[in-house]
């Protein structure tokens, strides 16, 4: 800018030619002090006066603001962003999580566990303040979950599920139906507070709702009617039950030569130990505990039971 004007200065006060004037320009403003291409006229020194002194403003100005990045930790704080959106960038079949509230932290609790990568989109800066001596790790953007932009920045494009727990049905809404439009093949699991929501939800995109204040009132009354049941269950999807995993496999997963083949074949397929819990049919539909007559075709899912090892040595089993 003070180059600029310095140019075209000295080529209307004094007639300069451009090579001229871009020469006395620079001088000027480093105080080199070189030879002056000529004697300048009054209305050229003066003119020279003033660009020595809007150079030295410039120069204040711009050290003026270097200060404040530094003290303001602003250039700490482009650095972490960077290599925030960096990690971010590198993820592939990761789970976003819109809102970190109660639900949001306990569905990150669990996708830790089960070593599940995730991104938290939150716009309360107070929030994560809080809760970050608790998340050393969290890869968290900060703003509101209902821009799309805000939605590219957490890979929704990359993403395996994405999970609304916001407060708000309204919002939730607004980010399934973004969230859907980015991305056909994602999976949307949604938060509804209002019963009249959750067909709005799923209208919108949503695989599935889920209704909080349902669940709870539904499981503190089983928990009168069948205690143990529910302790049990507890045990299983709880920190207490570590060790006890569920697992689902496709039968695109399964190998080719107990393809076809009966749920007694499949389960005795270099056996683990796992336990066959359930099937679910190609329309959906669930079978618990069938019996191992059942034939596993296209489409149909298994779903077992068993130790984290067990689990694994399955899975190691069936990649093979």
């Amino acid at each position: 800018m003070v180059a600029s004007i310095g140019v075209i200065g000295y080529m209307s006060v004094e007639g300069f030619r451009f090579v001229e004037a871009l020469y006395m320009t620079v001088i000027t403003i480093t105080t080199a002090g070189f030879t002056e291409v000529r004697p300048l006229s009054d209305h050229g020194r003066i003119f020279t006066i003033c660009m020595l002194v809007l150079s030295w403003i410039s120069l204040a100005w711009a050290i003026t603001r270097i200060i404040q990045y530094i003290i303001t930790g602003e250039i700490n704080k482009y650095f972490k962003n960077r290599k925030l959106m960096m990690a971010i960038n590198q993820l592939n079949n990761h789970v976003i999580i819109c809102g970190f509230g109660r639900n949001g932290q306990q569905a990150a609790q669990t996708l830790r566990y089960h070593k599940k990568p995730y991104v938290v989109i939150e716009k309360n800066e107070d929030l994560l303040h809080r809760i970050k001596p608790d998340h050393h790790e969290l890869l968290c953007i900060t703003g509101d979950a209902t821009d799309d932009e805000l939605l590219r920045k957490a890979g929704i494009e990359r993403a395996h599920s994405l999970i609304c727990s916001l407060p708000t049905d309204a919002d939730n809404v607004f980010i399934v139906l973004s969230a859907r439009s980015l991305n056909s093949k994602l999976r949307i699991i949604s938060r509804a507070s209002d019963s009249a929501t959750a067909p709005k939800l799923k209208k919108a995109g949503a695989d599935h709702v889920i209704m909080p204040d349902r669940i709870g009132g539904t499981h503190m009354a089983t928990l009168v009617s069948k205690p143990d049941v529910i302790e049990f269950i507890d045990f299983l999807s709880g920190e207490e039950g570590e060790s006890i995993h569920m697992e689902s496999v496709d039968y695109q997963q399964l190998p080719p030569e107990i393809r076809d083949t009966a749920l007694r074949d499949i389960m005795a397929w270099k056996k683990t130990g796992v336990n066959c819990i359930g099937v679910r049919d190609k329309d959906g539909k669930f079978l618990i505990n069938p019996p191992d007559s059942t034939r596993i075709v296209l489409g149909m899912k298994v779903f077992v039971l068993g130790t984290k090892e067990q689990i694994e040595h399955m899975k190691g089993n069936i990649n093979n």
